[in-house]
């Protein structure tokens, strides 16, 4: 046989597929495609709520060595940290008692007070208690999973606290757990009010490198803010009820060149250790609805377009 009539090719056996190149370019075109159909139609959302529900009891055995270990920890708290405790929650209760003689005052008040100027009655907002599972595993955002879901009653955008202040708020939901945003988080933003001055304003997470604090933007460079002043929900967004505290403005930078200040805050919340939280129900659930054109009277409209 001569070396003309050689074939060749590879034997079947070592015959290769797509090359590396095309699965590299197939793959990544096929991940852009998910990426932009996910953010814009939300086309993997039941499959994220089915695989949410699939690895919950996964999920519950692999944290059950940890809140073992957690509750050996409380368990084992010294008897000096339990005194100093028990010490400021005597101090603590001491003055709530005497503020609660202020403010039954002042509620009786209020209410005299709305039923003379025939005022809208404050909502009741219902509330409900969670537990914080575990963070989220993004590391470029600031997000907490807790064991409420739609199972539970809990809906999207409704506000998380803990016993300090506003935490973050539900940004989706699945049926066993909730995702909830937390206050620092560079996409999250809440309509503020300052206490000393009344003022409304907005309340951003701190884009900067540490990521743990919030930031008051789009304030003049002469507007009347000072460290320590108190930062409370307006309650003008149909979410937040008003008057739930969020953060304390700690420092403030003021440029020549800026129209801007540079507003610094520290939420009030324990955004980097909550365990135990309460979910509200958003107010926009509980507001009536805008009435709507047909329901207008005529002279109303008239009225309306003069």
């Amino acid at each position: 046989m001569t070396l003309g009539t050689i074939d060749r090719s590879p034997p079947p056996f070592f015959k290769q597929g797509p090359s590396a190149l095309s699965k590299l370019l197939f793959f990544s075109a096929l991940s852009l495609f998910l990426m932009v159909a996910d953010t814009r139609f939300g086309v993997t959302q039941p499959v994220r709520a089915a695989l949410a529900t699939a690895l919950y009891p996964v999920q519950w055995l692999a944290l059950q060595p940890v809140q073992a270990i957690k509750s050996a920890s409380d368990y084992l708290t010294s008897l000096n940290q339990a005194e100093s405790n028990s010490a400021a929650a005597s101090r603590k209760l001491a003055l709530q008692s005497l503020r609660a003689g202020q403010v039954e005052q002042l509620t009786l008040e209020n209410n005299r007070l709305r039923k003379l100027l025939g005022l809208r009655e404050q909502l009741a907002t219902p509330v409900m208690t969670a537990e914080v599972l575990y963070d989220a595993a993004d590391p470029y955002t600031r997000k907490v999973i807790i064991d409420k879901g739609q199972l539970q009653g809990v809906d999207l955008a409704s506000p998380v606290l803990d016993e300090s202040g506003v935490l973050g708020q539900v940004t989706r939901v699945h049926p066993l757990v909730s995702e909830v945003t937390l206050v620092i988080d560079r996409d999250l933003a809440i309509p503020v009010l300052n206490v000393r001055t009344g003022v409304r304003s907005v309340a951003f997470g701190d884009p900067s490198s540490s990521g743990s604090g919030m930031e008051l933007r789009f304030m003049d460079s002469n507007s009347d803010v000072q460290p320590g002043d108190l930062l409370t929900t307006s309650g003008v967004d149909g979410v937040y009820p008003a008057g739930m505290p969020v953060a304390r403005i700690v420092r403030i930078e003021r440029h020549a060149e800026s129209t801007f200040a540079r507003i610094y805050c520290t939420p009030l919340a324990l955004v980097t250790g909550a365990r135990h939280v309460i979910v509200v129900k958003p107010v926009s659930g509980q507001i009536p609805q805008r009435p709507s054109a047909d329901a207008v009277p005529a002279g109303a409209k008239k009225e309306a377009t003069k």
